[in-house]
């Protein structure tokens, strides 16, 4: 099992258990405490406790037992039993005999005429003519109640009252109409079965004697916090892998739940081929609740079990020989004990009520019995549905397999798989191919064959990021385990038995996965790998699966000229799938051509990107719509801003199970959060996409993630926090050698500039573009923005920068607009066209409106230029800047804007305690915290005497507080403020 916290230690290693607390019943505790602070006070209240077996309605009861223990009430509990001879009111008994050894059971004497009848209940033949009715019995538990709850309130639990004898249920109907009027509560617990019990409590809720807690199954958050709390770890530290588990196996039930997490603690962790796959605990349960159907019920449920968790009934009759009516009271029985529930309409298909019931019950079948059953349901199967259509490919598959026919469940296996993928359920397809895999053995499968389950096997482990998935590799090359095929070498999964062109092929798409890991060096080695295997057998159909891995491969080498090769590559590999018709590879590579050209030519990667989507739309490939759909997204939204498609581009990656896709725009939707400034929204997707990448060992998209994270701390000025985040980055620049100038140009720089630091950012930005001119990146890192922005306010470019810049698609962005529209003001504000700088400018604070911190640093950056050549509104921008950052905690930012207002003769505010009280509109006026006092009393027309009296200041103060007043808000007299002001109240 797979896990990475980030350094922590796997939760396995040093299990132990500790008393869990009560997990998702808030709601249903706060109902039993209303309850018991009634009874406390005399007014009696009755609560049936109802669910499935295993949902948690022993621990709601013991739980209510401690919370009335704890308020200083009385408790006392029973249950009823089916196993030996009936004993008349047994759980009241038991309760009663409880309340005797505590000393709380008042003596017979007591209860007057009542006492014979407790001297009865409690076994004293002393006096055997106390025969009473069922009434009279329930008023003597009645007073008894009253009797032990007086001044502190008492609570019956009696539980498992589907098993209870019609007296006791007959003496709990008159408890349930005459508690009204006494000190107590009832807790009353069965199950959902049918019966007595369930009439019982029907009847009372309808006339309002008692009222219903039905207990559901838990979610998955609330299954996390309940395995968390059994390993005594956070909720962080429960592992992935376990999680899945629990989840998938349990159905939220927490009886499964716990005994999936005991099973762990006792094996500690070790998960060997041996281990039992359900645990003891849930297997007992399963074989007893079986075992009670009678061997019909254990044969109809042996044979369901061998199609995991749901199963089609018409299949089974015919296998077991049955019709629906003889079948029907076993169904019933099973359905009725919740190993089983009708799924969906009809009586077509039944499924387990939890999957490690199905587990259980195949585990308990041996070898010649289930291959036996197994024989028969697929013979039953195929005459039914001749030909497998549809979604019978992939039963038929698993029947097979348990008949021991591996040739044939292979087959069907891979024709399921093909299937699923054709409907865009890479994860289930995935599932399929795995086990299609196990099941490969010499003579088994014919050479072309396994070549192609292997094929896509690797390509739905490359598109779903399971790379846990990838075959074990045995030879020279591996490395401590490691399951990208080893360090290139030609084992290729024991394949060696394979055509030199299908293991070209497959080294190809082992290269790919490498890639994806983040280890350049293995993606290498497996591209060599598959050039070596293809010289002296050219092969149509291979080459350009190779040229497609060589161009990916391209990118994660350092040299000038990667971009280049990479998509001279990409366009060979576009060239040779078209002519092999290989529709899914040209797809693909005409997806990385338009990612390589975007930056500087986006009408051409838009079209790349628009003929990978129509090649999918036109041979049906649901998972290269879906990628190119994002790419294209990703386009428009860099031009409106408006993220949505991304989003939902993101939603259907993530329900196909295409997790590198999904994180991929993942990011790009927390990088627009970063510019908007939202960002805990940011940080919430890049910690999500973060921690699933390290469980998954996606290491180039962990290096995307990591950087984005820097970029987040940098664009809040947190120098400290970005350079930890470019710490867990520098291990993973392998993986993405491009991350070095974007952390420079996207993080650093930035962070500089907020901090005033305006050389380090001019360096930062030099640094940035010597990786850039070493190693080219694809993505821009300011190239086409704020360098271009501060190259112009410093000299350093002019037109001929602008001109080249415009001519990149990039500079077209929103987010570029604004600086390269600003450095065009600048330049015109110089040329003594003011007019023309501020229409420009106008349009680029336009474009800036989505991004609240990089308007005020266009602001803060051009203010200088725009006053001393007389454009814009420069005093204006720096208030609006100054008050931004002020707000944001950039108080180094927000001192530069104070100080270039001082220089134009501008009022500046001064920043003391109660700022925050003046509005928005005197704050951008420059009007103090003292200055509001004064204007509030203004506006209600009261005079200098006066308000000097109530302030107390002087009179020469406030005529001084006054007139700043008045010269910054631009009002000839007090009067006229006053009938502007009308809203300020003091």
């Amino acid at each position: 099992m797979p896990y990475d916290d980030g350094g922590a230690a796997p939760p396995h290693e040093d299990l132990r258990t500790v008393p869990a607390q009560l997990i998702g019943r808030a709601a249903e505790m706060g109902r039993i405490r209303a309850v018991l602070t009634a009874a406390r006070a005399g007014r009696g209240g009755a609560l049936f406790v109802t669910g499935e077996p295993g949902v948690g309605k022993t621990r709601i009861a013991a739980e209510a037992l401690a919370a009335a223990a704890a308020a200083g009430m009385a408790t006392a509990r029973g249950r009823a039993s089916a196993v030996g001879s009936p004993v008349p009111y047994r759980p009241l008994v038991e309760a009663l005999f409880l309340l005797a050894r505590t000393g709380l059971l008042p003596g017979a004497d007591a209860l007057g005429h009542h006492g014979p009848v407790l001297a009865r209940l409690l076994g004293d033949d002393r006096d055997p003519a106390a025969a009473a009715s069922h009434v009279m019995v329930g008023e003597t538990v009645l007073r008894l109640l009253g009797s032990v709850g007086e001044g502190r309130g008492c609570l019956l639990v009696l539980d498992d009252l589907h098993d209870a004898d019609a007296g006791t249920l007959a003496v709990l109907e008159y408890l349930l109409d005459n508690i009204g009027q006494q000190p107590a509560a009832l807790l009353l617990v069965a199950g959902r079965a049918s019966g007595a019990a369930a009439e019982l409590a029907a009847r009372a809720r309808q006339r309002g004697a008692a009222t219903a807690l039905d207990l559901g199954p838990l979610d998955h958050p609330e299954v996390r916090l309940l395995v968390a709390t059994e390993l005594g770890v956070t909720p962080g530290a429960v592992c992935p892998e376990l999680l899945r588990r629990a989840v998938a196996g349990s159905a939220g039930i927490p009886f499964v739940v716990k005994e999936l997490v005991h099973d762990l603690a006792a094996r500690a962790g070790r998960h060997g081929p041996g281990a039992p796959a359900v645990p003891a605990g849930v297997t007992d349960t399963v074989r007893r609740q079986a075992v009670g159907l009678g061997p019909l019920g254990a044969e109809l449920l042996g044979t369901a079990a061998l199609f995991g968790r749901r199963f089609p009934l018409p299949v089974l009759e015919r296998a077991l020989g049955r019709d629906h009516g003889e079948l029907s009271a076993v169904l019933r029985a099973a359905v009725a004990s919740y190993l089983i529930t009708p799924d969906g309409p009809g009586t077509q298909w039944y499924a387990f009520r939890y999957r490690l019931a199905a587990e259980a019950l195949l585990d308990d079948l041996g070898p010649g019995e289930r291959a036996g059953y197994a024989r028969r349901a697929v013979r039953a199967l195929t005459a039914l549905h001749p030909g497998l259509p549809g979604a019978w490919c992939a039963p038929a598959a698993r029947l097979y397999e348990h008949a021991g026919d591996a040739r044939e469940a292979v087959r069907l296996y891979g024709e399921a798989a093909r299937r699923e993928m054709d409907e865009g359920a890479v994860e289930r397809a995935l599932e399929l191919l795995t086990r299609a895999h196990r099941l490969v053995e010499p003579g088994t499968t014919s050479p072309e064959a396994h070549a192609t389950l292997l094929e896509r096997l690797l390509d739905a482990v490359a598109c779903s990021g399971r790379l846990d998935r990838v075959p074990a590799q045995t030879g020279p090359g591996e490395e401590g385990g490691d399951r990208d095929g080893g360090g290139g070498g030609d084992e290729c999964g024991a394949a060696h038995h394979l055509p030199a062109r299908r293991r070209a092929g497959l080294h190809a798409r082992l290269s790919e996965i490498a890639t994806l890991r983040g280890r350049p060096g293995r993606a290498r080695a497996h591209l060599d790998t598959a050039r070596r295997l293809l010289d002296g057998h050219p092969s149509e159909a291979h080459t350009p699966v190779v040229d497609l891995a060589a161009a990916h491969v391209e990118l994660s080498r350092v040299a000038p000229d990667r971009l280049a090769t990479a998509a001279a590559l990409a366009r060979r590999a576009v060239d040779g799938a078209q002519r092999a018709r290989l529709p899914d590879v040209a797809g693909r590579a005409l997806l990385l051509l338009g990612r390589l050209e975007r930056e500087q030519d986006e009408p051409a990667a838009v079209a790349h990107f628009s003929r990978a989507r129509a090649i999918a739309l036109a041979r049906h490939l649901p998972v290269l719509r879906v990628r190119a759909e994002m790419e294209l997204a990703t386009v428009a939204a860099s031009h409106d801003d408006r993220p949505t498609r991304v989003e939902r581009t993101r939603r259907e990656a993530l329900s196909m199970g295409l997790l590198p896709l999904a994180h991929e725009a993942g990011l790009v939707l927390a990088l627009d959060r970063i510019r908007r400034c939202a960002f805990e929204e940011a940080r919430d997707l890049i910690d999500e996409a973060a921690a699933d990448a390290a469980r998954l060992g996606l290491g180039r998209t962990l290096a995307a993630l990591r950087l984005a994270e820097a970029v987040r701390c940098a664009h809040q000025g947190r120098r400290p926090e970005m350079r930890e985040a470019l710490e867990r980055l520098t291990p993973l620049l392998d993986a993405e050698p491009t991350a070095r100038a974007l952390s420079y140009g996207l993080a650093r720089a930035f962070c500089s500039l907020l901090e005033e630091r305006h050389d380090a950012a001019r360096q930062e930005f030099a640094q940035a573009l010597a990786h850039d001119a070493e190693n080219p990146a694809a993505g821009d890192f300011g190239r086409h923005g704020v360098i271009l922005l501060l190259g112009v306010l410093d000299g350093r470019m002019g037109r001929r920068h602008l001109a080249a810049a415009a001519r990149a698609s990039a500079a077209g962005t929103r987010w570029n607009h604004q600086f390269a529209g600003l450095a065009q003001a600048v330049l015109l504000g110089r040329e003594g066209r003011p007019e023309e700088a501020t229409a420009v400018a106008g349009k680029a604070l336009e474009a800036a409106e989505l991004y609240p911190m990089a308007r005020r640093l266009c602001l803060r950056l051009v203010a200088r230029a725009a006053y001393e050549d007389g454009w814009g509104e420069p005093v204006d921008w720096l208030r609006e800047a100054e008050e931004y950052f002020h707000g944001a905690g950039l108080r180094a930012a927000a001192g530069a804007c104070r100080a270039l207002l001082r220089g134009m003769g501008a009022s500046v505010r001064q920043r003391r305690t109660g700022t925050e009280q003046v509005p928005d509109g005197l704050r951008r006026c420059g009007v103090t915290a003292r200055e509001f006092e004064v204007a509030r009393l203004v506006a209600v027309r009261t005079s200098n005497k006066d308000i000097a009296a109530r302030l107390h200041i002087s009179l020469r103060t406030v005529e001084k507080h006054v007139a700043n007043l008045l010269r910054k808000t631009g009002h000839p007299n007090r009067t006229a403020f006053a009938d502007s002001a009308h809203d300020l109240t003091p």
